[in-house]
Protein backbone atom coordinates (compact mmCIF):
# COMPACT_ATOMS: atom_id res chain seq x y z
CA UNK A 1 0.00 0.00 0.00
CA UNK A 2 0.98 3.60 -0.62
CA UNK A 3 -0.25 5.82 2.21
CA UNK A 4 -0.13 9.62 1.98
CA UNK A 5 -0.40 12.24 4.69
CA UNK A 6 -2.15 15.31 3.28
CA UNK A 7 -4.28 18.38 3.80
CA UNK A 8 -7.57 19.09 2.04
CA UNK A 9 -9.71 22.19 2.56
CA UNK A 10 -7.64 23.03 5.61
CA UNK A 11 -8.16 19.62 7.23
CA UNK A 12 -5.37 17.19 8.09
CA UNK A 13 -6.04 13.72 6.64
CA UNK A 14 -4.32 10.56 5.46
CA UNK A 15 -5.30 7.99 2.88
CA UNK A 16 -4.36 5.17 0.54
CA UNK A 17 -3.02 6.24 -2.84
CA UNK A 18 -4.77 4.29 -5.59
CA UNK A 19 -3.79 5.20 -9.13
CA UNK A 20 -4.54 8.88 -9.59
CA UNK A 21 -6.75 9.09 -6.51
CA UNK A 22 -6.81 8.76 -2.73
CA UNK A 23 -9.07 6.75 -0.44
CA UNK A 24 -9.79 8.88 2.63
CA UNK A 25 -8.85 6.57 5.51
CA UNK A 26 -9.45 9.32 8.06
CA UNK A 27 -13.13 9.39 7.10
CA UNK A 28 -13.42 5.58 7.32
CA UNK A 29 -12.36 5.82 10.95
CA UNK A 30 -14.73 8.69 11.68
CA UNK A 31 -11.86 11.19 11.70
CA UNK A 32 -10.60 9.60 14.92
CA UNK A 33 -7.14 9.47 13.35
CA UNK A 34 -6.47 12.70 11.44
CA UNK A 35 -2.89 11.75 10.54
CA UNK A 36 -0.87 8.69 9.68
CA UNK A 37 1.07 9.06 12.92
CA UNK A 38 -2.05 9.00 15.09
CA UNK A 39 -3.20 5.89 13.24
CA UNK A 40 0.12 4.11 13.78
CA UNK A 41 0.00 4.97 17.47
CA UNK A 42 -3.28 3.09 17.83
CA UNK A 43 -3.62 0.54 15.02
CA UNK A 44 -1.54 -1.84 12.93
CA UNK A 45 -0.88 -0.70 9.38
CA UNK A 46 -1.94 -4.13 8.04
CA UNK A 47 -5.54 -3.26 8.98
CA UNK A 48 -5.66 -0.85 6.05
CA UNK A 49 -5.52 -3.70 3.53
CA UNK A 50 -9.27 -4.28 3.72
CA UNK A 51 -9.89 -0.61 2.92
CA UNK A 52 -7.54 -0.57 -0.06
CA UNK A 53 -10.19 -1.87 -2.48
CA UNK A 54 -12.64 0.96 -1.74
CA UNK A 55 -13.54 3.66 -4.25
CA UNK A 56 -11.36 6.75 -4.34
CA UNK A 57 -12.60 9.89 -2.61
CA UNK A 58 -10.34 12.54 -4.14
CA UNK A 59 -8.14 13.08 -7.15
CA UNK A 60 -4.49 13.18 -6.20
CA UNK A 61 -4.11 16.71 -7.57
CA UNK A 62 -6.78 18.00 -5.16
CA UNK A 63 -4.64 17.49 -2.06
CA UNK A 64 -1.66 19.22 -0.50
CA UNK A 65 0.99 16.69 0.48
CA UNK A 66 2.33 16.84 4.01
CA UNK A 67 5.49 15.09 5.21
CA UNK A 68 4.74 11.37 5.50
CA UNK A 69 5.00 11.84 9.26
CA UNK A 70 4.64 15.56 9.90
CA UNK A 71 5.20 15.56 13.67
CA UNK A 72 7.42 12.61 14.56
CA UNK A 73 8.64 12.49 18.12
CA UNK A 74 12.09 11.48 16.89
CA UNK A 75 13.87 11.87 13.57
CA UNK A 76 17.20 10.11 13.82
CA UNK A 77 19.54 10.51 10.87
CA UNK A 78 22.51 8.38 9.92
CA UNK A 79 25.52 10.01 8.31
CA UNK A 80 28.32 8.50 6.26
CA UNK A 81 26.47 5.23 5.65
CA UNK A 82 27.51 4.52 2.04
CA UNK A 83 31.01 3.57 0.95
CA UNK A 84 31.31 6.27 -1.71
CA UNK A 85 30.12 9.00 0.67
CA UNK A 86 32.60 7.88 3.35
CA UNK A 87 35.41 8.05 0.81
CA UNK A 88 34.36 11.54 -0.34
CA UNK A 89 34.51 12.86 3.24
CA UNK A 90 37.47 10.70 4.34
CA UNK A 91 35.36 9.19 7.14
CA UNK A 92 37.25 6.48 9.04
CA UNK A 93 35.17 5.97 12.20
CA UNK A 94 33.49 2.55 11.90
CA UNK A 95 30.63 3.35 14.29
CA UNK A 96 27.28 4.78 13.09
CA UNK A 97 27.26 8.57 12.79
CA UNK A 98 23.95 9.79 14.23
CA UNK A 99 22.29 13.20 14.47
CA UNK A 100 18.74 14.48 14.84
CA UNK A 101 16.34 16.56 12.79
CA UNK A 102 13.46 18.60 14.19
CA UNK A 103 9.90 18.00 12.98
CA UNK A 104 9.52 21.51 11.54
CA UNK A 105 12.59 21.03 9.35
CA UNK A 106 10.49 18.86 7.01
CA UNK A 107 8.08 19.51 4.17
CA UNK A 108 5.99 17.32 1.86
CA UNK A 109 6.07 16.19 -1.76
CA UNK A 110 5.47 18.93 -4.38
CA UNK A 111 5.95 21.71 -1.82
CA UNK A 112 8.87 24.14 -1.73
CA UNK A 113 12.01 23.33 0.18
CA UNK A 114 13.47 26.40 1.84
CA UNK A 115 17.03 27.34 0.99
CA UNK A 116 18.16 29.57 3.86
CA UNK A 117 19.37 32.91 2.52
CA UNK A 118 21.97 32.72 5.28
CA UNK A 119 23.57 29.69 3.58
CA UNK A 120 25.65 29.75 0.40
CA UNK A 121 26.24 26.00 0.46
CA UNK A 122 22.80 24.38 0.56
CA UNK A 123 23.34 20.80 -0.55
CA UNK A 124 21.20 17.81 -1.57
CA UNK A 125 21.22 14.29 -0.12
CA UNK A 126 18.80 11.61 -1.34
CA UNK A 127 18.04 9.03 1.35
CA UNK A 128 15.83 6.10 2.33
CA UNK A 129 13.52 6.82 5.28
CA UNK A 130 12.33 4.06 7.62
CA UNK A 131 9.05 4.68 9.48
CA UNK A 132 8.60 2.84 12.77
CA UNK A 133 5.22 1.15 13.25
CA UNK A 134 5.49 -0.36 16.74
CA UNK A 135 7.12 0.64 20.00
CA UNK A 136 10.55 -0.92 20.30
CA UNK A 137 13.25 -0.81 22.94
CA UNK A 138 16.25 -3.13 23.13
CA UNK A 139 15.21 -5.12 20.06
CA UNK A 140 17.50 -7.58 18.33
CA UNK A 141 18.64 -7.34 14.72
CA UNK A 142 16.70 -10.53 13.99
CA UNK A 143 13.44 -8.93 15.15
CA UNK A 144 14.06 -5.36 14.00
CA UNK A 145 12.22 -5.45 10.67
CA UNK A 146 9.02 -6.50 12.47
CA UNK A 147 8.81 -3.01 13.99
CA UNK A 148 8.76 -1.17 10.67
CA UNK A 149 5.56 0.27 9.18
CA UNK A 150 7.10 1.18 5.85
CA UNK A 151 9.59 3.19 3.83
CA UNK A 152 9.76 6.48 1.96
CA UNK A 153 12.07 8.90 0.15
CA UNK A 154 13.85 11.75 1.92
CA UNK A 155 15.78 14.77 0.65
CA UNK A 156 18.06 15.70 3.53
CA UNK A 157 18.80 19.33 2.65
CA UNK A 158 22.04 20.41 4.29
CA UNK A 159 23.46 23.89 4.88
CA UNK A 160 27.10 22.83 4.69
CA UNK A 161 28.46 26.22 5.76
CA UNK A 162 26.53 25.88 9.04
CA UNK A 163 27.92 22.42 9.84
CA UNK A 164 30.91 23.76 11.75
CA UNK A 165 31.67 21.04 14.29
CA UNK A 166 28.53 18.90 13.97
CA UNK A 167 25.45 18.51 11.79
CA UNK A 168 22.70 20.07 13.93
CA UNK A 169 22.87 23.67 12.73
CA UNK A 170 23.12 22.64 9.09
CA UNK A 171 20.17 20.24 9.14
CA UNK A 172 17.39 21.97 11.06
CA UNK A 173 16.36 25.12 9.25
CA UNK A 174 12.56 25.13 8.71
CA UNK A 175 11.33 23.13 5.72
CA UNK A 176 14.76 22.13 4.45
CA UNK A 177 14.04 18.39 4.27
CA UNK A 178 11.62 16.82 1.79
CA UNK A 179 9.75 13.70 2.98
CA UNK A 180 7.46 11.74 0.65
CA UNK A 181 5.61 11.31 -1.53
CA UNK A 182 4.04 8.62 0.66
CA UNK A 183 4.76 5.66 2.92
CA UNK A 184 5.10 2.35 1.11
CA UNK A 185 4.11 -0.45 3.46
CA UNK A 186 6.90 -2.90 4.26
CA UNK A 187 5.01 -5.87 2.76
CA UNK A 188 5.51 -4.33 -0.70
CA UNK A 189 9.30 -4.17 -0.32
CA UNK A 190 10.82 -7.64 -0.51
CA UNK A 191 14.34 -6.50 0.31
CA UNK A 192 14.99 -2.93 1.51
CA UNK A 193 18.70 -3.59 0.92
CA UNK A 194 18.39 -4.01 -2.82
CA UNK A 195 16.74 -0.81 -4.01
CA UNK A 196 18.15 1.65 -6.52
CA UNK A 197 18.37 5.17 -5.09
CA UNK A 198 18.85 8.17 -7.36
CA UNK A 199 18.77 11.94 -7.02
CA UNK A 200 18.07 14.37 -9.86
CA UNK A 201 18.81 18.09 -9.95
CA UNK A 202 16.90 19.87 -12.72
CA UNK A 203 16.38 16.46 -14.40
CA UNK A 204 20.12 15.65 -14.36
CA UNK A 205 21.14 12.62 -12.32
CA UNK A 206 23.53 13.63 -9.52
CA UNK A 207 23.40 10.53 -7.27
CA UNK A 208 23.03 6.87 -8.22
CA UNK A 209 23.55 3.96 -5.85
CA UNK A 210 21.82 0.95 -4.33
CA UNK A 211 20.77 0.41 -0.73
CA UNK A 212 22.79 -2.82 -0.72
CA UNK A 213 25.81 -0.54 -0.31
CA UNK A 214 24.73 0.76 3.09
CA UNK A 215 27.49 0.20 5.64
CA UNK A 216 25.11 -0.21 8.59
CA UNK A 217 22.00 -2.10 7.51
CA UNK A 218 18.50 -1.25 8.71
CA UNK A 219 18.15 -4.09 11.28
CA UNK A 220 21.46 -3.08 12.84
CA UNK A 221 20.46 0.58 12.97
CA UNK A 222 17.15 -0.19 14.69
CA UNK A 223 18.84 -2.51 17.18
CA UNK A 224 21.63 0.01 17.83
CA UNK A 225 19.34 3.03 18.25
CA UNK A 226 16.76 1.17 20.33
CA UNK A 227 19.52 0.26 22.78
CA UNK A 228 19.75 3.85 24.02
CA UNK A 229 16.29 5.26 23.22
CA UNK A 230 12.79 3.89 22.80
CA UNK A 231 11.42 4.15 19.29
CA UNK A 232 7.69 4.81 18.96
CA UNK A 233 5.15 4.57 16.14
CA UNK A 234 5.77 7.39 13.71
CA UNK A 235 9.43 7.83 14.58
CA UNK A 236 11.69 8.09 11.54
CA UNK A 237 15.19 6.84 10.80
CA UNK A 238 16.91 8.48 7.82
CA UNK A 239 19.48 5.95 6.67
CA UNK A 240 22.13 8.05 4.96
CA UNK A 241 23.06 9.45 1.57
CA UNK A 242 25.10 7.92 -1.24
CA UNK A 243 28.05 9.78 -2.68
CA UNK A 244 27.77 12.47 -5.33
CA UNK A 245 26.74 15.35 -3.06
CA UNK A 246 27.33 18.87 -4.30
CA UNK A 247 29.90 19.79 -1.66
CA UNK A 248 32.46 17.33 -3.01
CA UNK A 249 31.99 18.05 -6.71
CA UNK A 250 34.50 20.08 -8.71
CA UNK A 251 33.32 22.76 -8.95
CA UNK A 252 30.85 22.45 -6.04
CA UNK A 253 27.17 22.18 -6.97
CA UNK A 254 24.73 23.74 -4.53
CA UNK A 255 20.97 24.29 -4.65
CA UNK A 256 19.57 27.68 -5.62
CA UNK A 257 16.21 29.38 -5.98
CA UNK A 258 14.05 27.74 -8.67
CA UNK A 259 15.92 24.44 -8.80
CA UNK A 260 13.95 21.18 -8.93
CA UNK A 261 15.34 18.41 -6.72
CA UNK A 262 13.99 14.84 -6.93
CA UNK A 263 14.74 11.64 -5.02
CA UNK A 264 13.64 8.36 -6.58
CA UNK A 265 13.90 5.02 -4.78
CA UNK A 266 12.87 1.77 -6.41
CA UNK A 267 9.35 0.84 -5.32
CA UNK A 268 8.92 3.98 -3.20
CA UNK A 269 8.08 6.60 -5.79
CA UNK A 270 9.71 9.88 -6.73
CA UNK A 271 9.83 12.80 -4.30
CA UNK A 272 9.86 16.18 -6.03
CA UNK A 273 10.42 19.63 -4.56
CA UNK A 274 11.36 23.05 -5.88
CA UNK A 275 13.82 25.28 -4.07
CA UNK A 276 12.75 28.63 -2.64
CA UNK A 277 15.22 31.00 -1.01
CA UNK A 278 13.96 32.27 2.33
CA UNK A 279 15.50 34.50 4.96
CA UNK A 280 14.56 33.11 8.36
CA UNK A 281 13.06 35.99 10.34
Amino acid sequence: MKIANFKLNGKHKFGIVKGSGIIDVSAVYGNKYPSLKTFLENEDISELAEISTAQIDYKIDQVEYLPVIDNPTKIICVGMNYSEKRAEFNELNPEPTLFVRFADSQTGHLTCINKPAESHEFDYEGELAVIIGKTCFHVSEDDALNFIAGYSCYMDGSARDWQHTWYTAGKNWPKTGGFGPYLTSKDEIHDPHNLSIRTFLNATEVQNDNTKNMIHKIPYLIAYISTFTQLSPGDVIITGSPGGVGKKRIPPLFLKEGDCIEVEIEGLGRLRNHIREVRIA
